[in-house]
């Protein structure tokens, strides 16, 4: 079956017969109506509400103009800046412009603002005055506090100050979404809508609040990095549907108004989510420019559910997408994947099945639906919890099946795997990882232990080094077992917060070891709303308020980088220094465990004396 797109023109409005759209949607991502997309799920979700909605994605915010191509609406205008950051999706850890932009047509950069919410908001109150406007996206919820922004390097206001907006949605905003729509149909003034779980807003007054935590303000923050991680280490503990708290935090003469987070959504709830009409492609007018890149990733994969209860520090998913897991049901997904088998160009490969972390499956715990999750205790890294429920059954079960459905060649699992939770299962890790082996790898499975310090990994809130070791063992064991020749990938992360030269070599030699050359390597980027970008701009751990170390010049990120492509001879020069400053000149010659060869002068003046002493052992 074959469904329209929503309108993006005043055409388009015509053809349904129009006159006035209830809600208009901006966007800075291109239009792709596919449910990994966001604007794609929340214009879905209002329109199957009844309500009638437009969409501008990309829209030239240097005037008015194009704002207005669809009329004013009668109930308001949501905006977002996309799936990413726009910021993070314009410049690189160098601060340097990327050349590309994957949610733009043809990968085209340039085609968004910097700071899109605040760019696109200002242009709709300037073209519609007092219009109820509610911003919402990845941007939107990372920013909604006072926060450290890497790229001015400065502390900024909340994005709902700088942007005038007069709700933000954080989080997944379905539920939010429809709340909001409803109550806005009624007539409800949006400077009313004060009560929605997930939400934010500003006030001038809080004396009609109760239980709530108030955090330091934003000229406390700005002057005072202790200051900072303390309302950075409220905000974080209070992330929770059920035990959370709202938080408030003054801004001159406003409070930013946090109430809870919105509750899961049940399995039924998601299951409706991808049930929507999506057109799952982009939309025509990008066909001239080769449509989306960012398409291409997502187009035959299945997401089975939302959140992570890994909380990896320089991770934000925690912030959005929470640490409760909400999973579709089994007939949900397979009706999903056998729509991607009729589809034009499926080839027989699903690419990926999971979501944030592809077998965490499950809530970690039973009852976390009833309690939450706990406030003080992570479930999974550096060490699992005692309650931590490990369960791989039903995820193998649905691989199973989707491997028997016609039409299917193979089904990859991209999305990652905890190895460490992988290893928990005392019941089921073995079988796990054999079909994993035999049936959703090929050549390359591509993990993520990050590094290797001890001191460095209980900070990020991963594993230790030993579980990395056990996995790669088990991992080589199953596929000579099988008769394969397949391969692990190991992602690290250079420069993250505790990484001084001494870990960022203790790296290197790791990486010396596994005879492993990364070919790509992250550098930390301090992305808005991670407790590791608050390490890295306050130099504290906020849950410790232990002081931290953290590597911010330029020129020392770029040695840790050097370190871990130390095969490079372009970065020898950068490796040497490191290895002289951290005094591991040990690490420099031509022994089996060196990392580089001396500078030329030094080897010439090394074969010199290797050849006087030859000299006179002959007379």
């Amino acid at each position: 079956m074959t469904y329209s797109f929503l309108p993006v023109s005043q055409k388009d409005m015509e053809q349904r017969d129009w006159d006035i759209l209830d809600f208009l949607f901006i966007s800075a991502d291109a239009y792709v109506d596919h449910p990994s997309f966001g604007h794609a799920i929340i214009t879905r979700i209002l329109e199957n509400a009844g309500f009638k909605v437009g969409i501008i994605p990309q829209p030239d915010w240097r005037d008015t103009k194009n704002f207005a191509r669809l009329g004013r609406p009668q109930l308001g205008v949501l905006v977002s800046a996309g799936n990413l950051d726009s910021m993070l999706n314009k410049l690189t850890a160098s601060k340097k412009s990327r050349s590309t932009d994957s949610y733009s047509p043809g990968g085209k950069a340039g085609q968004r603002p910097d700071r899109a919410t605040i760019a696109y908001c200002n242009r709709i109150r300037e073209l519609w005055g007092n219009i109820p406007l509610i911003i919402g996206g990845i941007e939107a919820s990372l920013r909604r506090f006072a926060h450290y922004d890497y790229w001015s390097d400065a502390v900024r206001r909340s994005i709902l100050i700088d942007s005038q907006a007069d709700l933000l949605v954080y989080g997944m905003g379905e539920k939010q979404i429809s709340q909001i729509a409803e109550l806005l149909k009624k007539g409800i003034p949006v400077s009313e809508i004060r009560d929605i779980h997930g939400t934010c807003y500003k006030n001038q007054s809080i004396e009609r609040l109760w239980d709530y935590e108030e955090c330091p303000s934003f000229e406390s923050v700005v002057s005072d990095k202790a200051a900072f991680a303390e309302a950075f280490r409220i905000q974080y503990l209070e992330q929770d549907p059920v035990r959370g708290k709202t938080v408030v935090q003054r801004h001159d003469n406003f409070y930013v108004v946090q109430n809870p987070p919105a509750a899961p959504l049940s399995t039924s709830e998601l299951d409706a989510v991808y049930q929507l009409p999506y057109t799952r492609t982009w939309h025509p007018m990008y066909e001239k420019e080769g449509g989306v890149p960012a398409l291409k990733e997502v187009e035959f994969s299945l997401t089975t559910h939302r959140g992570c209860f890994g909380s990896c520090a320089f991770c934000a998913i925690t912030s959005h997408q929470g640490r409760i897991i909400q999973s579709r049901s089994e007939e949900s997904v397979m009706d999903e994947a056998i729509l991607l088998t009729k589809l034009p160009g499926f080839k027989g490969y699903i690419h990926d099945v999971g979501g944030p972390t592809a077998n965490f499956n499950r809530p970690s715990c039973d009852e976390q639906l009833l309690r939450g999750t706990c406030k003080n205790k992570q479930c999974i890294g550096p060490v699992p919890c005692g309650n931590l429920r490990v369960d791989h059954e039903g995820y193998l079960e649905l691989l199973h099946k989707l491997r028997a459905l016609p039409g299917v060649k193979k089904v990859f699992i991209r999305s990652g795997i905890r190895f460490d939770y992988l290893l928990a299962d005392k019941k089921s890790s073995r079988r796990f990882l054999e079909e994993l082996c035999r049936y959703h790898v090929s050549g390359q499975l591509k993990v993520a232990p990050e590094h290797v310090s001890e001191n460095v990994l209980t900070l990020m809130g991963k594993s230790g080094k030993n579980v990395y070791e056990q996995f790669m063992k088990e991992y080589e064991n199953m596929n000579k077992k099988l008769g394969k020749k397949q391969y692990l990938v190991p992602y690290f992360i250079s420069s993250h917060p505790g990484a001084g030269l001494k870990e960022a070599i203790e790296l290197a030699e790791f990486v010396r070891d596994l005879n492993f050359m990364p070919e790509q390597v992250q550098d930390f980027i301090p992305t808005p709303g991670s407790l590791a970008t608050c390490m890295y701009y306050t130099e504290i751990n906020p849950l410790t308020r232990e002081t931290v170390y953290v590597p911010k010049s330029s020129h020392e990120r770029k040695l840790q980088r050097a370190l871990l492509q130390y095969r490079n001879p372009s970065n020898h020069r950068f490796v040497r220094e490191a290895l002289k400053i951290a005094g591991r000149e040990d690490l420099i010659g031509w022994g089996e465990k060196c990392l580089v060869p001396p500078e030329k002068k030094e080897s010439r003046e090394r074969q010199e004396r290797r050849g006087k002493g030859k000299s006179k052992r002959r007379h």
